[in-house]
């Protein structure tokens, strides 16, 4: 059975579990968020050993073959380039359609949480660079660490042929072993829907935030839908853009179900790797540095949600500086969530409000109800992002090996 069938599967037997199961007992809910977290750390267990022994061998092979610097061009300006399309999308479309206002609520929190950016910042470099061993989030100082090693192993590829060989060693192992954790995530699926869809219930019931979430969805129609597409027609040549989108469906579900950035990588290099093509040295880079900084999904979901708080607060037209300021402040701070790699969006969007002042440092309260959304909707966007992304840069690169739509996993 094909990979995306199962995931698509499990999905369908977890929106049937969350009308069948108690979920009214306390005690049934609570151990549904114990195994949604459980599962969501099992599926995360295998990321830094497999990040880091497969970039070891992409960095080592591209410097070899003296295609690093491309590469790398390649890969940046796409992030780059796809975090600003995101956010003018995100605010062109708050902007030209103007959503029914959020009720303004009295709740304020006893401590307002301050988020400091240089801690943000800091989060992506910890203190030992043995902390990416202890947690998954710090991708970041896992990838310099290999990119360190990959590039002094092929400085004398004689003297250290054994350090390249176990890193090579390692990362076929731990593909193989990815294999099983992906195709047991759709079983875990289940579970995470369950309670997933238990909580969107929650959110939709009183119709406050349904036209935001409608807006979201017409945004990744016309993202995965169009303008993808459209890049990988002209930019690629490829006549069949939408091979990547059906390449994508299930790294897209669970993306969508967990809001993990990280937890979707395994399954994210797999796809690239045995459905697209893709060779390990081009998604062994591309695919952990996509997870680290193109989180253009949080930026477009910071933008509309930020505007909305904003017109819901005032009937006044928004200034043009304040537009400008909105937009760079999202744009350039989504490069900084590497180290959130779940609810990353409504961080942001906490840092916009408080930021912004002007009575606003509380007034993300009115969407805290509908974050589990925000950030749902983030990272499908993000994971989506980085397919494409990367199949662009393997194109370009010429790092590829296309397969029949037939031989999909």
């Amino acid at each position: 059975m094909k990979v995306w069938i199962k995931y698509l599967l499990g999905i369908a037997l977890g929106i049937v579990a969350s009308f069948l199961l108690p979920f009214d007992n306390i005690k049934v809910k609570e151990a549904f968020v114990f195994l949604t977290d459980l599962f969501i750390r099992i599926g995360r267990y295998i990321v830094v050993p497999l990040i880091f022994s497969t970039a070891i061998c992409a960095i080592n092979k591209l410097r070899s073959s003296k295609m690093l610097l491309k590469i790398s061009g390649w890969t940046f300006a796409v992030i780059i380039l796809s975090t600003l399309l995101l956010t003018i999308l995100g605010l062109v479309s708050i902007l030209i359609v103007k959503l029914p206002r959020i009720p303004i609520t009295v709740d304020v929190p006893s401590e307002i949480t301050q988020i400091n950016i240089k801690q943000m910042i800091l989060s992506l470099f910890p203190s030992s660079g043995f902390q990416a061993v202890n947690e998954g989030s710090f991708l970041l100082v896992c990838l310099v660490m290999a990119f360190i090693i990959g590039w002094e192993s092929s400085s004398n590829e004689i003297l250290f042929k054994p350090v390249f060989a176990l890193a090579d060693s390692c990362s076929k192992l731990f593909s193989d072993i990815a294999v099983f954790f992906t195709e047991i995530m759709s079983v875990f699926c289940v579970a995470i829907m369950a309670y997933w869809f238990v909580q969107f219930r929650e959110i939709i019931e009183p119709g406050i935030y349904t036209p935001m979430i409608l807006m979201f969805v017409c945004d990744f129609v016309i993202v995965a839908g169009i303008f993808y597409p459209l890049i990988l027609r002209f930019l690629c040549h490829d006549p069949h853009p939408y091979r990547v989108l059906f390449a994508s469906i299930a790294p897209a579900v669970l993306a969508f179900i967990s809001g993990d950035s990280n937890l979707i990588i395994p399954l994210n290099m797999r796809h690239g790797g045995e459905s697209l093509g893709i060779r390990r040295r081009c998604r062994g880079f591309t695919y952990p540095l996509f997870s680290i900084f193109a989180r253009g999904g949080s930026a477009l979901v910071t933008t509309i949600s930020f505007v909305l708080i904003w017109r819901s607060y005032s009937s006044l037209s928004l200034p043009v500086s304040d537009i400008l300021w909105i937009f760079g402040i999202s744009f350039g701070l989504s490069f900084l969530l590497g180290g959130f790699p779940s609810g990353g969006a409504f961080i942001l969007l906490t840092i916009l409000c408080t930021q912004y002042a002007k009575g606003f440092e509380t007034s993300f309260l009115l969407l805290q109800p509908a974050s589990l959304i925000i950030c749902s909707f983030a990272s499908l966007f993000d994971a989506i992002t980085a397919m494409f992304g990367s199949y662009i840069v393997a194109v370009k690169t010429k790092l590829i090996e296309h397969h029949s739509i037939t031989h999909f996993i």
